[in-house]
């Protein structure tokens, strides 16, 4: 990417607007060409499907009715494809063939993570379309993360869950012939590398994102757990209140073959962190949504979460995530003080990635279709 000025779209925040200037030099590599069709922004950029149920989760005992998950399921993916029945919905974006990858989040894990009741009612979707399980992964990058979760216990025999680095900063399963080179603050090691299997294995990735504000980026959506989720040494971006997530998440998420091989966006929010996240520490910042969301387009569902992550920050009285003032930087209490922060952030991430053509950013231009159950 050459080095040139990007002003935030008044469309954005028009009380928060700010010039960014001499952006990070990127150098990516990999062999990968794209598909004739990358998944993103995919079949049906600017559309997007939400379910919404209050019987979905119970905001006391955080009890998931997986019935109601899986009926959330069905009217959202026929909804989205415009099919009438579930199967043929989920048999147009796989076939018996496809190695598929479900990229899930767990860095708030135990506390917030991609649901066990949403994750499992995908893989029986992709089982009833002849994806067997033994050609399903679960996959995140950190172990204790992952198994926090016990997927395992959700899903049928044979699925793999798997953790990228079995110890932390282990190196091995990521392919040394496909990243992203740029030098953020002097650091030694300049380089993140996509993980192995999304290089080796896969065909197809279901990206299962939450709905959780974030230090740096401002707020963590599909964007952001499909990009830093694929990729190794990713935390240097962020040093002191300077963060470069506006660039370097789109950037990542742009890189074939990740690119084309993910075909659909999962957003399950039926829990959701209105402050702190990624992670979920303290209960009082959790709130439930008691949404999924349904899409082919990153850029079109995270740009829907902005306001659902604004609104509830300004019910708390809490600072927006726009808010750029050095006065609210604070590393010491930004996790217990919703009206500090450790980062400058940057949600601007998101319009951001319109540059590589990763979606629909437009509130104009981007159908919501919401359906209640």
């Amino acid at each position: 990417m050459n080095r040139r000025s990007f002003l935030y779209s008044t469309a954005v925040a028009p009380a928060f607007a700010a010039k960014v200037d001499d952006l990070p030099s990127y150098r990516t590599v990999t062999q990968h060409k794209p598909s004739a069709q990358p998944g993103m922004p995919g079949r049906y950029p600017g559309r997007v499907v939400t379910t919404h149920s209050e019987k979905s989760i119970d905001a006391a005992t955080e009890k998931v009715d997986a019935a109601v998950v899986s009926e959330m399921c069905s009217r959202g993916m026929t909804s989205l494809t415009g099919l009438k029945d579930a199967r043929d919905a989920w048999a147009s974006f796989f076939t018996p063939a496809d190695m598929v990858g479900i990229k899930v989040n767990c860095s708030g894990a135990p506390d917030i993570m991609s649901t066990p009741a949403v994750v499992a009612e995908i893989v029986r979707n992709l089982n009833a379309v002849g994806v067997k399980p033994s050609q399903v992964w679960i996959y995140e990058r950190f172990l204790g993360q992952l198994q926090s979760v016990q997927y395992e216990k959700w899903v049928p025999e044979g699925v793999h869950i798997e953790a990228v680095e079995k110890t932390r900063r282990s190196i091995r399963e990521y392919d040394p012939a496909t990243y992203v080179e740029v030098d953020f603050f002097g650091e030694d090691d300049t380089r993140s590398n996509m993980v192995r299997l999304v290089t080796e294995r896969f065909t197809k990735i279901i990206n299962v994102p939450n709905m959780k504000d974030h230090g740096a980026s401002g707020v963590t959506g599909c964007l952001k757990n499909i990009a830093y989720g694929n990729f190794s040494n990713v935390a240097r971006s962020h040093r002191n209140a300077k963060t470069n997530t506006l660039s370097f998440i789109g950037t990542l998420a742009a890189v074939e073959p990740l690119r084309s091989k993910t075909v659909l966006q999962v957003m399950d929010g039926l829990r959701g962190v209105w402050h702190g996240g990624p992670f979920s520490p303290n209960p009082k910042f959790r709130f439930y949504p008691k949404m999924i969301r349904f899409g082919t387009d990153p850029v079109a569902l995270d740009r829907l979460l902005i306001p659902v992550i604004e609104e509830k920050r300004k019910a708390e009285n809490a600072v927006s995530v726009f808010d750029r003032s050095s006065s609210i930087i604070d590393p010491r209490s930004r996790r217990d003080n919703p009206n500090k922060n450790a980062y400058i952030r940057e949600p601007g991430h998101i319009e951001f990635a319109t540059r590589f053509g990763l979606g629909v950013y437009d509130l104009g231009k981007i159908k919501d279709t919401r359906i209640e159950l």
